[in-house]
């Protein structure tokens, strides 16, 4: 039996005609799987083995000016970002291999490839390798000819459509805060602010969730990072602490 690590393969610069690209990428690279008699348990077994602690809170949505995007996010090429959930070397390896693909695509075809095109092409990639143990929970972001995008994708070969999303183990959370603010007719200043409390509250309610909420707005022009703030000081920024008066202080003191 032998599988195919199509998605794997890498790409060494071409030289010659960009029709014959097609033809490079035709015979993919494949290896022997472990001889075993239970290839099944083995799989299981190893999957638990190397199984890591994993949380994360992402979120996206799409609103009048464009698309927002923040945490975890990776640059796939200068119109589309991806959202990071799960296993970071897993997320991390297969964006890469999706930036190169749509880069070959772009190459070949003398156009960007549309945001549906991309996440299209992840989750089959992601599908090929169905219950050999990734762990993907993604949201491709873009802009393209028809404007702007946000698709969910993950390692089962899920791809789902929508105006808003929100991936990870503070999802729940953000969510809440995302339902009841979001509006189709937000400005750029108010959908990051959006964004960034929905991400902090998600933080603070989930104990696997934090750091930094990067805000990133997705446009005609391209993605552009708009703030990029320590969750530890949003709480302050939004619950700030109000200093007692002075008399509350002195009968405090002589209690």
């Amino acid at each position: 039996m032998k599988l195919d690590t199509s998605g794997l393969e890498s790409f060494a610069p071409h030289r010659g005609d960009l029709d014959d690209i097609s033809c490079d990428l035709s015979a993919p690279p494949s290896f022997d799987l472990p001889g075993c008699d239970d290839f099944d348990g083995f799989q299981k077994k190893a999957i638990q083995m190397v199984k890591p602690a994993k949380g994360t809170t992402t979120l996206a949505f799409i609103f009048k000016e464009a698309s927002q995007t923040v945490k975890k996010v990776i640059e796939i090429n200068p119109y589309m970002l991806g959202t990071m959930a799960g296993g970071a070397a897993d997320c991390q390896f297969w964006h890469r291999n999706l930036g190169i693909k749509c880069r070959l695509h772009e190459l070949a075809n003398k156009r960007r490839i549309s945001v549906t095109g991309a996440s299209k092409l992840l989750a089959n990639i992601l599908y090929s390798y169905r219950g050999m143990g990734l762990s993907v929970g993604t949201m491709i972001a873009g802009w393209d000819e028809t404007g702007p995008g946000l698709y969910y994708v993950d390692s089962e070969g899920g791809r789902l459509k929508g105006k808003r999303f929100s991936v990870g183990s503070g999802s729940p959370y953000a969510y809440g805060v995302l339902d009841s603010g979001y509006q189709y007719e937000m400005s750029i200043e108010e959908a990051a602010e959006l964004a960034r409390r929905a991400i902090y509250h998600a933080t603070f309610r989930d104990g696997a969730s934090g750091g930094v909420a990067s805000v990133y707005y997705v446009g005609p022009d391209g993605w552009k990072k708009l703030s990029g703030d320590d969750v530890g000081e949003l709480h302050y920024k939004y619950y700030p602490v109000v200093a007692p008066p002075a008399e509350q202080e002195m009968a405090e003191a002589a209690a």
